[in-house]
């Protein structure tokens, strides 16, 4: 238990918080690849701690929104909470505090740089946000997320209309001329279950516009309007 208490020093000073359930906080950087080699260990996966951060993490945005910005319209409020939810913002705050540091990791993780992995990242900072609301509280966890997540960010995308989405952009841009919305096919999927990639396509009048693949639905449709809006529709 030392042993445990040092190894997270330098992150809880970081932070400012310093945790009491010592074998949550370990389960925060458990990666579900390092157990398929470790099969006899006590610790489990941060898959259930990420799905229970990113619920509280939505409730934070919402909040958060709700108190500061109370002239925005409800699509305006989605629109931000998109942007700033992002798995690529979750992963850049995740290595500013360098979670990537306590990552536990199937060798093949390593090899293929998982500490770089931006899914990796972004499920880990949600699992911290858990275990922060966990072994703390809301509050606690509320600051957590203003301070290394929020924390001049949200006010860049405001003043520049940064939290408007391709996709939106692209309905809005058709709609507007033709009364009408894209739609959004699924072109293909491969890849094991935990590591999914999709390749997406938007269509207009039967028309491809443009297409996109990420390891989501939701990322790839965004990569896909983001080349749609490149071409003359």
């Amino acid at each position: 238990m030392k042993y445990m208490d040092n190894k997270y020093s330098n992150l809880e000073k970081t932070i400012n918080i310093k945790f009491d359930d010592r074998i949550l906080l370990e389960n925060v950087f458990i990666h579900r690849s390092y157990l398929n080699e470790h099969k006899n260990s006590s610790l489990k996966s941060n898959e259930r701690l990420e799905f229970l951060g990113d619920s509280v993490l939505s409730l934070i945005t919402s909040v958060y929104l709700f108190k500061k910005y109370p002239l925005l319209k409800e699509g305006d409020y989605t629109e931000i909470k998109s942007a700033i939810v992002k798995m690529e913002s979750l992963a850049e705050a995740a290595q500013k505090i360098e979670l990537n540091k306590y990552l536990l990791l199937s060798r093949g993780e390593e090899r293929g740089a998982g500490r770089e992995n931006n899914n990796i990242m972004a499920d880990c900072f949600e699992a911290l946000i858990a275990v922060i609301f966990l072994d703390k509280n809301f509050e606690t966890a509320y600051s957590f997320v203003v301070d290394f997540l929020f924390k001049d960010k949200l006010d860049y995308l405001l003043k520049n209309n940064l939290y408007l989405s391709s996709k939106s952009k692209l309905q809005e841009l058709i709609q507007s001329k033709y009364k009408k919305t894209p739609v959004y096919k699924v072109l293909d999927e491969n890849g094991p279950e935990h590591k999914r990639i999709f390749k997406i396509g938007v269509y207009f009048n039967n028309k491809l516009l443009g297409t996109g693949i990420a390891p989501s639905k939701k990322e790839a449709e965004e990569a896909a309007a983001k080349e749609a809006l490149k071409q003359s529709i």
